[in-house]
């Protein structure tokens, strides 16, 4: 009978495993295409059906780091003229027919991005954790509402407040600016870190802290040597959600930048160059995207199974 039910578990086992594989390579299907167009060649691109294996080619992401000119029709290159290029050059110009005149905009986005979505994560965490450990262990006369009145701003779609918004940052000269654009993403993560860091902090058992301040330690201490790496996962799990929306972030960076401080997701849409929409280019760009949101969850993908529990757990 065991042997029986031993068997009946394994074969459950190997068909969750199943289901699970394909699911996943579902959701995989759009992002592998993605990776897969950044590596087409350009006449390959447009093709139908589409070709799954072919010689792979780096000159989306070569194209995607510079500006360039197409030929004039008819024009041919001498043979030195094609060795004095430098081999990155010579790829798009055997490719596309092409000439790099200058480097892209894409570094400059992509540090926009980068600057904009760790400040801002950084700055949200540190403040929330604060608020939150207030929250969590102080009376506070109308605390509750308090709290609701931080979620509530999170009720309405962001497209309800961008116009005021955008207005309000022109009057003050933050329009187009990294500043402005860090208070805005701060402003929206804020609400949610702070409810879910509570979540973890109301966890831990205050009588650690009890202890510690019988000890000798001030306030500050206990919260900065107890609390702190007590609620790390929480706090983890909580940056991870606030960098994966300030750096996929659509819509007020389109609105409240046009170049200084505009970010990835607003400029790699409009990835025209002289022959068309470069379809190969923005599938590069947009891998390249992803990596540093891949790579931040990765690290912290411990953190994240307990995070989406949002501090459900209680002691």
């Amino acid at each position: 009978m065991a042997a029986v039910n031993r068997k009946k578990v394994s074969v459950t086992r190997i068909l969750v495993i199943i289901l699970i594989v394909i699911i996943t390579f579902v959701y995989m299907v759009p992002l592998l295409f993605v990776i897969d167009t950044s590596f087409k060649p350009w006449t390959m691109i447009k093709e139908w059906p589409p070709r799954i294996f072919f010689k792979p080619s780096i000159a989306p992401y070569i194209r995607i780091f510079t500006a360039r000119t197409v030929y004039p029709p008819g024009t041919t290159l001498t043979q030195e003229q094609i060795d004095n290029m430098t081999w990155y050059q010579k790829i798009v110009y055997q490719e596309s027919n092409e000439e790099i005149v200058r480097r892209g905009d894409f570094p400059l986005r992509y540090l926009n991005s980068l600057i904009i979505t760790v400040v801002s994560t950084a700055i949200t965490i540190l403040m929330a954790t604060f608020a939150a450990y207030a929250f969590s262990r102080f009376k506070i006369r109308g605390k509750n509402d308090i709290l609701f009145f931080i979620l509530s701003t999170r009720m309405l779609p962001a497209v309800v407040v961008l116009i005021p918004i955008f207005l309000m940052f022109r009057k003050l000269g933050l329009g187009d600016n990294h500043i402005g654009m860090i208070i805005l993403y701060t402003a929206f993560n804020l609400s949610f870190a702070v409810w879910v860091l509570k979540g973890f902090i109301d966890e831990i058992p205050i009588e650690y802290e009890e202890a510690a301040m019988v000890d000798g330690y001030t306030r500050f201490q206990t919260f900065w040597k107890i609390i702190v790496p007590q609620a790390m996962t929480g706090i983890a799990a909580t940056a991870v959600f606030c960098f994966i929306f300030s750096w996929n972030e659509f819509g007020f960076a389109f609105i409240m930048t046009k170049s200084r401080a505009q970010t990835i997701p607003p400029w790699l849409p409009y990835q025209m160059g002289v022959l068309g929409y470069d379809w190969g280019a923005a599938a590069a760009g947009a891998v390249l995207f992803i990596i540093p949101a891949l790579v931040f969850t990765i690290i912290l993908r411990k953190n994240l199974v307990r995070g989406i529990t949002f501090g459900a757990i209680r002691k």
